[in-house]
């Protein structure tokens, strides 16, 4: 069950991608990414239930990291080409599954060796096709920001890991959570909080970022991708916290299948944006895809 929860995900994921692009045409990082988070925590905030203060920490970490994660990934789609972003983005699972490596004592078996090489080949490849474009590695504020996205998003992940098993009440919360099934609270619990603390750390920012600019400050247009971004990104964070929290569950298969999202990026940006270089790009995907793969079954 939680494997399909996890495809679940990633389509969605591959769709969200797709609307943020959108709508970073009429308004900036910070706008976009506080007013999607805002309206997900309005449709979250039934499950805001009180909870022990070390989760509530625990949790305020998370959201710091996710923050991070998600402007720079946001600042990076508005620099670079979205098939760029979201081919290099789908190589998240092998830094999850190195630093698995580094922190929990896990080792690489030779179907997953061949996958990181797999993946480190077509970062390659990706690096030469969008340097076609004037786009380098090291050199481009875009990749830089895109590095750091993926970096935090790996933080978070393996946070995740850390704090979500370690999760449990002695109570029960109570409200709507007395109506639903026992293993639904903890992804309820923990995703509705973090969305909160997210909306929170973007809304000091936004208005830090309007002081200081005065009346050069970016003006806020309403645009109907908002809502739509928020639901997106609310219905995978849902399928995702379920999958991590169902028996057996394995968090690396769950990140490896999740980045098949790229798939549903790529293919509707390159048509929706029409975007260059995508025969180069397509081979780097190609690879990556074959990457992930054998990391997954790797990891089975």
């Amino acid at each position: 069950m939680w494997i399909w929860l996890a495809l679940g995900s990633a389509l969605l994921l591959g769709v969200y991608d797709i609307a943020k692009k959108y709508a970073l045409k009429n308004n900036g990082v910070y706008y976009v990414l506080l007013a999607a988070t805002a309206i997900t925590t309005l449709l979250l905030c039934p499950f805001l239930a009180a909870g022990p203060p070390k989760y509530h920490l625990q949790l305020l970490l998370k959201a710091v990291l996710v923050t991070i994660s998600w402007t720079a990934g946001m600042i990076a789609l508005r620099l670079l080409p979205i098939t760029t972003v979201s081919t290099f983005k789908a190589s998240r699972p092998m830094f999850v599954v190195i630093f698995s490596i580094l922190l929990f004592g896990e080792r690489l078996n030779l179907w997953q060796w061949i996958g990181v090489a797999a993946v480190l080949a077509a970062l390659w490849l990706l690096g030469a096709a969008s340097g076609k474009e004037g786009f380098k590695f090291g050199s481009s504020k875009g990749f830089n920001a895109l590095i750091i996205s993926v970096m935090a998003g790996v933080a978070s992940a393996l946070w995740d890991k850390h704090i979500i098993a370690g999760f449990s009440f002695g109570t029960p919360l109570g409200g709507v959570y007395a109506a639903l099934p026992e293993n639904l609270t903890v992804p309820l619990f923990v995703q509705s909080w973090t969305n909160f603390y997210i909306s929170i750390f973007l809304a000091v920012i936004v208005i830090a970022k309007a002081l200081r600019e005065g009346r050069d400050r970016e003006r806020f247009r309403w645009d109907w991708t908002l809502p739509l971004i928020a639901l997106l990104i609310t219905g995978a964070d849902a399928l995702y916290f379920i999958a991590i929290n169902q028996e057996g569950s394995l968090l690396s298969v769950i990140s490896l299948v999740r980045r098949f999202s790229v798939i549903v990026t790529f293919v509707l940006g390159a048509l929706l944006f029409k975007e260059q270089k995508i025969k180069g790009k397509s081979i780097a995907l190609a690879c990556m895809v074959a990457g992930i793969a054998l990391l997954m079954i790797g990891s089975l």
